[in-house]
């Protein structure tokens, strides 16, 4: 496993960095998103699919608990989980044929799926600094994603 860190400045630094990822997402990954109400997951998420290359409105699934986007170059299932309150909810939804599915999966409130996620392509943690300013860990064990992220975005991860 390798991280990172970084200070994201504002809302800009935190599309930034979803502009970087768009570049590196496969089909197949998973990508889980952490941190307290308002550190900006759903910034990130609409960020990323803005540069996959969605036009239009990106809603926040804490409603519905999943948006999903057909893109030219892959299919993205964007989950906020927030309002599950027990893990075994989303057998109903098909959770577990969304993961297996040749799609990229963005997950907000990882936690409330206790044991049924995989191991993540990449754990992404927000924390508020203050207003604006964010700390962002970046996690993957996927070494072409960490070499990619530290080229894209100047920075170094390290083995933990």
């Amino acid at each position: 496993m390798a991280l990172a860190k970084l200070t994201l400045a504002d809302e800009t630094a935190t599309l930034a960095l979803a502009q970087a990822l768009a570049s590196l997402v496969k089909p197949g990954m998973l990508v889980l998103l952490e941190g307290e109400l308002a550190a900006g997951k759903t910034t990130f998420a609409r960020g990323l699919l803005r540069a996959l290359g969605h036009v239009g409105k990106v809603k926040s699934p804490t409603f519905t608990v999943v948006e999903s986007y057909d893109l030219p170059q892959l299919t993205v299932h964007h989950f906020d989980l927030y309002r599950v309150n027990d893990p075994d909810e989303l057998h109903y939804l098909g959770f577990d044929d969304f993961l297996a599915a040749a799609a990229l999966c963005l997950i907000e409130w990882p936690s409330r799926a206790a044991g049924l996620l995989p191991p993540a392509s990449l754990r992404l943690s927000l924390e508020i600094v203050d207003e604006e300013r964010r700390l962002a860990r970046l996690e993957t064990p996927d070494a072409e994603l960490q070499k990619g992220l530290e080229k894209a975005l100047a920075i170094s991860f390290i083995s933990v």
